[in-house]
């Protein structure tokens, strides 16, 4: 956004040795600091410690200034424009010429931090936040705009005048990011209601015909997907419980006491938010619980436009200067990854997360994120941390749920990864290389189920993901009709990426390859079928209890009993799975209730035929499921508790913010080792 004049741009800076670079940021005569202070803006003292951050963090020099309110923003460029000798654009008083904008669009004047304004006189001035940079926008829109003035203007009023201006080309945008051919927004209804009718009636005519063959061949399919993805999760919890992962100890050998420190990267975080009164307010409390220094921190908080509700909430939530609202416009698609989509092109940091509502993540989490993506090769593009629930113990469905979690995040997706399978992310306490995000153009606008989409088309593309150790806590959905709601939602998105990624399939074979290509359709088609066929499965429970099952006529005894131990010893291994996964959490005692999970899954098969449903009617329907139902107790940011994750996140008193850069980079309690270095 602003940086010091006698800086080199950020593009040479960053190919420069860490050393040279380090002692040529410190070497920076501190122009802008001085106009500061000459204009009675700062005081000398802020000055020193402002200089002092920068040379531990990649930030530019004004915005250090502004998260840690040492500057207003007015003030802030009213010093620029004096050191730039240049005008400050007013562009609410003079809007921008339109027909200059629609010459690049508002995408790229968002990327920019830079649009032109108006022409005056045969030259077009621009407006920029960025006057650092103003030589490259000259060489980028000389050609097209031809000589050019720069004016300077606040990042925010620059935004305001896009939304102002060009609000629906952005809103537009947001929605067709990701390429026709990788995104369902064509979905054909009435084909897949064609398909689905037509394999109705196959069915119910092999069932009139030959209902012992027909039940033969649905049995072996339901079996044979059981089998597969019940070899799949084994093979993944193995590949975790059997060691450490080969990277971790190439790079653990690598490390020395002597590894030169990191520069600090900028991080932003999405918290996509519809209609959340209850959390809201908590939300700013548990994330105001991060140690990450503030000036790095870019938290946006995305609302619909029409979400009066969650905005009269933050209103009474006095946001600090890191965190700011981004309003989505209004359109008949509502859903997350719309809004993710729209945000993106807001972000100001290199490494961009995501954060649900009810979300209560650990305080150092981003510092582990930084950490790992300064030591992971660039095709690492994603991390993933591990989700755990704050209300464990609330019901019986809180307590499945939580155990499924724990096998899911802490043996199933760390060995897919080990495996160098396709790994369907989660959608939240997910952080993304911001390059390699945008190259891929971001999440699918009309997939219900985006996270997991996004890890294929990273995985298509070259790119790899890793489940990095660090928890988030948030609420588990602990109502029956809710829990089928959000199920069914997984699974229509499940069902529908999966048919997007195989309309071509020689092309997916091409691009995944042979074992990954396999490993999607047990992770995708293998789990819908599963769930869809679940009745026939479970009408083995009916052998042990001495009742005739209809197989038991077409098979010979020891076919049938060898069937029903294939499903038996599924069971089993789930039933291993889930146990080794809490042992690994802090949840062990809940040990007891890994047997109540035959009773729990089936919830998942009426979601799996609602999600069916869907796919003909409401492809695109987000159904949203509710937060702040419980109470709770033993999350960050819970009143009156210490939280589940200790006491780390209430250390900074108010009003501290000032010294929070130096602070947070050195002395920071839980601050992985290696990050930090005296300037």
């Amino acid at each position: 956004m602003i940086h010091p004049p006698a800086s080199k741009p950020q593009e040479h800076a960053a190919r420069a040795p860490l050393l040279l670079r380090r002692q040529e940021r410190l070497a920076e005569p501190p122009r802008l600091g001085q106009i500061l202070v000459d204009m009675g803006e700062i005081s000398p003292g802020d000055l020193i410690k402002a200089i002092a951050m920068r040379a531990r963090e990649d930030i530019l020099f004004g915005e250090i200034l502004l998260a840690n309110r040492m500057v207003s923003e007015e003030g802030l460029y009213r010093g620029l424009a004096r050191q730039f000798g240049c005008q400050i654009a007013d562009l609410t008083g003079e809007p921008p010429d339109t027909r200059l904008l629609r010459l690049i669009g508002p995408e790229t004047c968002l990327q920019l931090g830079a649009m032109p304004w108006k022409r005056a006189g045969g030259v077009t001035v621009i407006a920029t936040s960025r006057p650092e940079r103003f030589a490259e926008h000259a060489a980028l829109l000389g050609a097209q705009f031809g000589p050019l003035a720069m004016a300077v203007v606040s990042g925010s009023e620059l935004v305001a005048a896009l939304h102002r201006v060009a609000r629906r080309d952005l809103a537009a945008h947001a929605e067709t990011r990701v390429a026709a051919a990788e995104s369902c927004r064509n979905w054909n209804r009435a084909a897949m209601a064609r398909l689905i009718a037509g394999f109705v009636v196959l069915l119910a005519a092999g069932l009139i015909g030959a209902p012992r063959t027909t039940l033969l061949l649905l049995t072996g399919w339901a079996i044979l997907a059981l089998l597969l993805n019940t070899w799949l999760k084994a093979a993944a919890a193995w590949s975790v419980l059997s060691g450490p992962r080969p990277a971790d100890i190439a790079f653990s050998s690598r490390r020395t006491p002597k590894q030169a420190p990191m520069l600090l990267p900028r991080i932003s975080i999405l918290v996509p938010l519809f209609r959340e009164r209850e959390v809201a307010g908590r939300l700013v409390r548990r994330l105001g619980r991060l140690n990450y220094p503030r000036e790095l921190l870019d938290i946006c908080l995305v609302l619909e436009e029409d979400d009066h509700l969650t905005r009269a909430t933050l209103d009474h939530a006095d946001l600090p200067g890191w965190m700011r609202l981004i309003t989505v416009p209004p359109a008949p698609l509502k859903t997350k990854p719309r809004a993710l989509n729209f945000a993106l092109a807001h972000c100001r940091g290199s490494i961009v997360g995501v954060y649900d509502a009810e979300d209560a993540p650990e305080p150092d989490q981003l510092f582990q994120v930084a950490r790992r993506f300064h030591e992971t090769p660039r095709e690492v593009a994603c991390l993933q941390g591990v989700l755990d629930f704050y209300n464990p113990r609330q019901n019986w469905i809180a307590r499945c749920f939580t155990i499924e979690y724990a096998a899911w995040f802490r043996l199933v997706l760390p060995g897919l990864e080990r495996l160098g399978l396709v790994v369907p992310l989660g959608g939240t306490t997910v952080f993304f290389r911001r390059e390699a995000l945008e190259e891929i153009g971001g999440w699918d606008a009309h997939n219900v189920t985006e996270d997991a989409d996004l890890g294929v088309r990273l995985a298509r593309r070259g790119y790899r993901t890793e489940i990095i150790a660090t928890t988030t806590e948030e609420e588990a959905n602990c109502r029956p009709w809710a829990w089928v709601r959000q199920r069914s939602r997984w699974l229509k998105g499940y069902a529908i990426t999966w048919a997007v990624h195989m309309r071509r399939p020689r092309r997916l074979w091409r691009d995944l390859g042979a074992r990954r290509f396999f490993g999607m359709q047990l992770l995708f088609l293998g789990a819908l079928s599963q769930f869809l066929l679940a009745p026939i499965l479970w009408s083995f429970w009916s052998v042990p209890l001495g009742l005739h099952h209809p197989l038991q006529d077409v098979l010979s005894p020891v076919a049938f009993y060898l069937l029903t131990g294939a499903f038996v010893l599924c069971e089993l291994v789930t039933m291993g799975v889930a146990l080794a996964g809490l042992r690994k959490s802090r949840h062990r005692r809940l040990w007891p209730w890994v047997p109540t999970l035959h009773i729990y899954y089936p919830l998942a098969a009426i979601a799996a035929y609602k999600a069916i449903w869907e796919m003909i009617g409401r492809p695109f329907f987000w159904d949203k499921t509710r937060h702040g139902i419980s109470p709770a107790q033993g999350a960050p940011g819970a009143p009156g508790t210490r939280g589940a994750l200790g006491t780390q996140g209430t250390r900074r008193a108010p009003g501290t913010q000032a010294t929070q850069g130096i602070q947070g980079t050195r002395g920071v309690q839980g601050m992985p080792a290696g990050i930090a270095a005296d300037p």
